[in-house]
Formats: C-alpha cells, structure tokens, sequence
C-alpha cells in the first residue's frame, strides 16, 4: 500500500524544490529526511515536512490494520513538485509604466511504500 502526503500552495517556485526531490527518490524514507536535514534550502524544509506526514499516515494503525511501519521500512517511490497556481502583482516603473512580478507557488506530493512490496 502507498501512503502519500501532498502540500499544495507551497509559496515557493517549483523549480527551486525539484533538484531537492530528484535528491531523495528511491531512497529509504530516514535516509531521504537524513539528506534534506543537512541542505541549506527552504525547499528542503517543505519537503522534509512532506516527508514526515507521509510516514505518519504509514505509522497509523487504524489505517493499515492494526501495523505501523517505520521510517526504515518506507522507501520514497514518487516525489514530485508540480506547478502550481500564479499570483500576479505590478510594481510601478518610470514613465508611468508597470513591471509584473510572478509570485509562484508549488505543489509538492511524495509516495512512500514498503520494501516488501517494491
């Protein structure tokens, strides 16, 4: 079973969380957020926070019937920071004309899954 956690609306662009999500696919979840501790990045703290809901939801034990897995049982199958919606503002420039300013945000998912089941 998969256990996913997704932050949507991260106000930060996405470009900058992607390098950081290339970083930990496919490693085991403690050794992903091992990584991302050490990155001097603010991306690095969004998806660390992502990271760690995702395996909350595989320590629950309502949801998996009674088991709760670890982080060293967890390994990070999917992470990925899609684009996510455009904040638009103007500042002002000389000669009366505006200057548009992109406030991007991100949605960042990961996607956790038992080693047995790879």
């Amino acid at each position: 079973m998969a256990y996913r956690a997704v932050h949507r609306y991260a106000r930060i662009s996405a470009r900058k969380v992607r390098p950081l999500a290339d970083l930990v696919r496919g490693k085991f979840a403690d050794e992903a957020l091992e990584m991302l501790r050490y990155q001097p990045n603010r991306g690095a703290r969004m998806l660390e926070k992502v990271i760690k809901s995702a395996i909350g939801s595989a320590g629950d034990t309502d949801q998996n019937g009674g088991r709760s897995f670890s982080a060293e049982e967890l390994v990070v199958v999917d992470a990925r920071v899609d684009g996510g919606p455009i904040m638009k503002r103007f500042r002002p420039m000389s000669r009366g004309q505006a200057f548009t300013i992109l406030k991007r945000s991100a949605h960042i998912s990961v996607e956790l899954k038992r080693i047995e089941e790879l």
